[in-house]
């Protein structure tokens, strides 16, 4: 049974749900019509699979996003707490950023060049000032960014395997499409087409558990270790006092390199965890936030690591050696980039963020404990999610298994009735630059109203 499920009447829960159904049917009729009329040149009826992901049977049709705030088809207005899971970070077309993308493809002209602006170097420097790594590489993805990666730290080990924790997140890398089930590797349920199986190029175990960590380094075939600094994506998971220390120490006496990916965790702060909790990695892969909503992503890497990549002979950096590609670091994503950097995911603005998602937690907490339920709120700075169990999961195995897709289903689209946008993979909920105490407030008085029907108060 999952944590927390025995305070509910299922049967409830199951009239609840058919109910807002119901409900985000009759909400919800052009965005119907448009998800149907759809079907006939869109594979499932959405530009891109993720996008079929919703309670209520088919995504809600946007017309217009500005802020924190988005305005369906129906003419419907939303609390955006979703953010394109962390890819309007910035908020929805920050006018800097807009600015700086109308300049690029206006006045300057050029988006796909395939050379250089001075955007790029500006970008670079700003990211190391944050993040501590003095050597930037950009991509279109976090994905991409993940897999050029690990592509770099195989070449300068020798080594074929990586290692993950299990129930990580790190896009849609085929390495790390792996779990841990009876405590032997496998692929990911639903792992689609995988060229190889991952067990045979990766190492995967529990996060905060620092001797599996050691056994798996042990084996001396570990080119890097590809770690988020905390869970995101399986409910947030953070990590035990000194795991990271004990992380850094096991790769550098293992020789392995170790990457941190920021890609969610940029919530923490300007520098992620990176700077918040002084990590000190090989290299930081990023992604989604950093354009503004362009697509960005990028790689950092200090002097001494950079030197041995640009050393090295037998690699080619520059045409079909599997790095790069000719969008990657185009003009507009770098335009974009400078001016959400520069302008609108200051240090000033996060510290703002993180004290409205002070705000969140407490309300989520305060309904939690008013309907008694043994529930737990995780935060990190700007970024907090619900789970179903407490106190807070310390391993992703854990995570999961409070995970209770019914209950989250009826959450998400009770919310979502109510004019509350959360991501429709698990219970997070964003906190952006345009967020105001208002629209907290909007989330707390939905969340608890959603609690007292679901305990028939």
């Amino acid at each position: 049974m999952h944590a927390g499920a025995d305070q509910l009447d299922r049967e409830r829960l199951a009239r609840l749900l058919d109910s807002e159904r119901t409900r985000f049917a009759e909400l919800h009729p052009a965005s119907r019509r448009m998800f149907e009329q759809a079907q006939a040149s869109l594979l499932a009826g959405v530009p891109m699979s993720w996008m079929s992901k919703w309670a209520g049977g088919h995504p809600v049709y946007v017309d217009a996003a500005r802020g924190a705030t988005i305005t369906d088809v129906d003419g419907n207005s939303y609390v955006d707490l979703c953010l394109g899971d962390t890819g309007a970070m910035a908020g929805h077309s920050p006018d800097p950023t807009v600015a700086a993308v109308q300049e690029r493809l206006g006045e300057r002209g050029g988006a796909a060049l395939m050379l250089p602006t001075s955007d790029a170097a500006a970008v670079g420097a700003e990211l190391g000032r944050r993040f501590g790594l003095a050597l930037w590489s950009f991509t279109l993805s976090a994905t991409d960014a993940n897999r050029f990666a690990i592509r770099l730290c195989r070449q300068l080990t020798g080594r074929s395997k990586i290692l993950v924790f299990n129930w990580c997140y790190h896009g849609s890398v085929d390495e790390t499409l792996i779990t841990l089930e009876g405590g032997r590797p496998r692929a990911r349920e639903g792992n689609v087409g995988p060229p190889v199986d991952p067990a045979v190029t990766t190492r995967v175990c529990e996060f905060n558990d620092v001797e599996a960590l050691e056994r798996e380094l042990a084996q001396g075939d570990v080119a890097c270790v590809l770690a988020e600094p905390a869970l995101t994506n399986i409910g947030i998971v953070l990590p035990e006092e000194g795991f990271h220390e004990r992380l850094r120490s096991a790769t550098r006496d293992a020789g392995t390199l170790l990457i941190i990916d920021e890609t969610h965790t940029i919530s923490a702060g300007p520098g992620g965890c990176t700077a918040a909790w002084g990590l000190d990695p090989d290299m930081v892969t990023l992604g989604k936030w950093l354009g503004g909503g362009v697509p960005v992503g990028g790689y950092g890497v200090g002097a001494e690591l950079a030197e041995r990549i640009e050393a090295d002979p037998n690699a080619d950096y520059v045409d079909t050696g599997g790095v790069g590609g000719t969008l990657a670091g185009n003009a507009l994503s770098l335009a974009a980039s400078r001016a959400t950097l520069d302008e609108v995911l200051t240090a000033e603005e996060f510290a703002g963020m993180t004290r409205l998602c002070d705000r969140f937690v407490a309300g989520c907490e305060a309904a939690i404990a008013e309907h008694g339920l043994g529930w737990s709120v995780a935060q990190l700075g700007a970024r907090a999610e619900y789970v179903f169990t407490s106190p807070e999961p310390r391993t992703g195995a854990d995570s999961a298994a409070a995970s209770d897709p019914r209950l989250e289903d009826y959450l998400h689209l009770r919310l979502l009735n109510e004019g509350v946008l959360l991501t429709p993979f698990h219970n997070m909920a964003l906190i952006c630059p345009a967020t105001t105490e208002a629209d907290v407030d909007r989330h707390t008085a939905a969340f608890g109203s959603a609690l007292a029907e679901l305990v028939g108060r």
